[in-house]
């Protein structure tokens, strides 16, 4: 157990051992706090709570624990609320960190802005070869049309430079991009991709999901270097929003080695639960020495693989079983066949890997469905607690499903509060009946595990659980939440970023709630959502945050 210089004054009391006097620590108190935590399905509050070797003691009155241990460390919690560390089940943390070095499009709110927005930055940035970002969305800007290579080409001209939409299954190149991928109108749409055209079939400047590889393969390739400013950027960002834990959805052999080296020289400020991407030659590498579980006390996990079964609903990318409302001649796009996806999870599942499946479209979730229900008749896994990540939309007669293979939905609650300006228009009313369904999800047992897939959004648990409870935006509209009947509690969105969370990362019993044996992963916040207005739950500040025992973020 390590701590700052101030809290280890006083901590320590000499103690003999074979002759010899070594410093034993003592455990540490917490008081002064207004205290929550699960213990199995109830909600249970405390004043103070008790660790030691980075492990939870006890929780409860905090003058009891003073006396119980009278030589213990006492951290005053100043009347602030305690929680548990929360839990984001599914991210991008590279990723997170490479975009806060990039020119990022969130907020904008027409063309010509993030468009000045982007020639600002090419003049700050002119050392860059290629420049990137990320965050764009033409839905609320208002195009009614994807924007063009030539608009693009307004702002920067001399470099290339590619701008990933906001769900991360776009692409937006300028020409110098398109050129260097060698993209004409010749080129063919991949399979499992689309390149946008003009009336006289050109390239227009935007490669929707697998036709995105075409530019961002000539993209440079970041050295370790910069990988490791990415993961110390992403951690310090996870501690000032109170996430503890989060899971990494997609790594390969770099990211994989940076991660360890971390663990190692004990670096991970948050701990890392990864997913391989995809079962290629990353995971044979990965995976020859089978899963890696708590290591480096718990702080690194890979024993999960993360695959992809479609794009995203924005883009029309999202595979539907019919077409969309909006464009009778699109279905979206399934990213590989039926007998490719069971290969993959019949792979996945026999190398003992937890089996995490990107599904966004009914289609797609359909057939990630069917593989599993095939895969455990022909080589078993049902047990790894396999999940389905985002589960998006859904035809009814496909969710009791879930229940029935045990399969996890790994959801993002402010999907449905980012995508509601749109999803009516994308797949009509009928359809919307098994969109974003929380609540129908959890009145049939399916466990639901909360996360953001940020950087797509907002890594903030916060949004989260405000996008849960309220189903608005942080304006408070609609008025009543959009499709209010599929919110959830406030206790189930608490136990969907704690306790629900680590479930569904096999960790249940060693992280989720602030019980005996655990590891003391907790945060202090500004105020009490237990307490607070529903509307309130988005505002609320980290002001602590603390990983098995250590505080690694002090809000100033």
């Amino acid at each position: 157990m390590r701590f700052s210089t101030s809290i280890l004054a006083g901590a320590c009391a000499a103690t003999t051992l074979l002759g010899a006097t070594v410093a034993q620590a003592e455990p540490t108190v917490v008081t002064n706090v207004h205290g929550y935590t699960l213990v199995g399905k109830k909600l249970v509050t405390f004043t103070g709570m008790a660790f030691d070797n980075g492990k939870v003691l006890a929780t409860g009155n905090d003058a009891a624990l003073v006396k119980r241990y009278p030589r213990a460390t006492r951290v005053d919690g100043e009347g602030k609320t305690m929680l548990p560390g929360l839990i984001d089940v599914h991210g991008h943390v590279f990723r997170l960190g490479f975009r806060r070095n990039e020119v990022l499009m969130g907020g904008t709110q027409n063309l010509d802005e993030a468009l000045a927005k982007i020639r600002d930055y090419a003049k700050a940035n002119p050392n860059r070869q290629w420049l990137l970002g990320s965050g764009w969305n033409q839905v609320i800007w208002k195009l009614g049309r994807f924007p063009t290579a030539a608009e693009l080409d307004g702002a920067v001209a001399d470099r290339p430079m590619t701008l990933r939409r906001v769900d991360g299954h776009a692409t937006w190149a300028n020409s110098k991009a398109l050129q260097a991928a060698g993209i004409t109108k010749d080129t063919p749409d991949p399979a499992g991709g689309r390149i946008e055209r003009d009336a006289a079939g050109n390239p227009s400047g935007v490669l929707v999901d697998k036709a995105q590889l075409l530019v961002t393969s000539k993209i440079p390739a970041p050295t370790d270097e910069e990988r490791r400013l990415a993961l110390g950027t992403a951690l310090a960002h996870f501690g000032s929003l109170g996430l503890t834990n989060v899971g990494d959805a997609g790594i390969g052999v770099d990211e994989a080695r940076i991660y360890r080296e971390f663990a190692d020289q004990k670096k991970l400020t948050t701990r890392i639960y990864a997913m391989i991407s995809d079962v290629g030659d990353d995971f044979k590498a990965l995976s020859a020495s089978g899963p890696l579980k708590g290591y480096a006390n718990d702080r690194y996990n890979l024993r999960a693989v993360k695959l992809r079964g479609d794009g995203a609903l924005g883009s029309r990318g999202a595979a539907m079983l019919d077409p969309y409302s909006d464009d009778h001649a699109n279905k979206g796009l399934l990213l590989q066949d039926d007998a490719t996806m069971n290969a993959k999870v019949q792979a996945a599942l026999k190398a003992g890997y937890q089996t995490n499946t990107h599904a966004i479209g009914d289609a797609a979730n359909h057939q990630i469905l069917n593989a599993y229900q095939a895969a455990y008749k022909d080589v078993g896994g049902k047990q790894l607690r396999n999940r389905i990540e985002h589960a998006q939309v859904v035809t009814l007669a496909d969710i009791p499903r879930f229940k029935t293979l045990d399969l996890i939905a790994s959801m993002q609650p402010t999907h449905a509060t980012s995508d509601m300006n749109m999803a009516e228009d994308r797949i009509g009313k009928e359809r919307l009946k098994g969109a974003y369904a929380w609540h129908t999800f959890l009145k049939q047992g399916t466990v639901v595990a909360g996360g953001s897939d940020f950087p797509v959004e907002s890594a903030n648990p916060f949004y989260g659980l405000h996008a849960a409870v309220t189903r608005t935006d942080h304006e408070g509209k609609p008025a009543q939440g959009w499709h209010p009947e599929e919110a959830m509690t406030l206790l189930q969105a608490f136990r969907a970023f704690t306790l629900d969370a680590a479930y569904a990362q096999h960790q249940e019993k060693v992280l989720g709630s602030l019980e005996r044996g655990k590891w003391a992963d907790f945060i202090l916040v500004d105020q009490d959502p237990f307490k607070e207005p529903p509307a309130n739950l988005w505002k609320t500040l980290v002001l602590q945050t603390w990983v098995g025992g250590e505080r690694v973020y002090r809000k100033e």
